[in-house]
């Protein structure tokens, strides 16, 4: 099956050896965001919601350069440094994405990559 890679400059270039997303079929795998800041290149910091806010903000443009919108995620992954700020993800989802929800998965890590407290993945479906 052909792969198609999907960028955009609305989100952070990639900073390794990976694409933004990869469509395969009408599934898009859009690779790990983390609160960096596409116009400036420089993380958000300071405030855990404004964190988790650019990383969805990140998501969201991939998803849409790929033709979709955070309504066809179908599965969500969220890095935390810090299994507090929970709740702050729970909030922040809720304002980003419609019910019924997508299904996730919240996994706590030592690390994130430039010291990022958050990072978010995402498997959206077309068609």
């Amino acid at each position: 099956m052909k792969r198609e890679i999907i960028e955009t400059g609305r989100a952070p270039q990639a900073i390794g050896t990976y694409s933004q997303a990869v469509r395969v079929g009408d599934t898009v795998y859009i690779s790990g965001q983390i609160p960096l800041d596409p116009a400036t290149g420089e993380m958000v910091t300071g405030d855990i919601e404004a964190e988790i806010r650019r990383a969805l903000e990140n998501l969201k443009a991939i998803a849409e350069a790929a033709g979709g919108s955070l309504a066809q995620i179908a599965k969500v992954t969220v890095f935390l440094t810090d299994l507090a700020h929970f709740g702050k993800v729970n909030e922040a989802m809720s304002a980003y994405f419609p019910a019924p929800y997508p299904a996730r998965a919240a996994i706590g890590v030592a690390a994130l990559p430039r010291g990022a407290r958050v990072e978010v993945e995402g498997v959206l479906a077309l068609g």
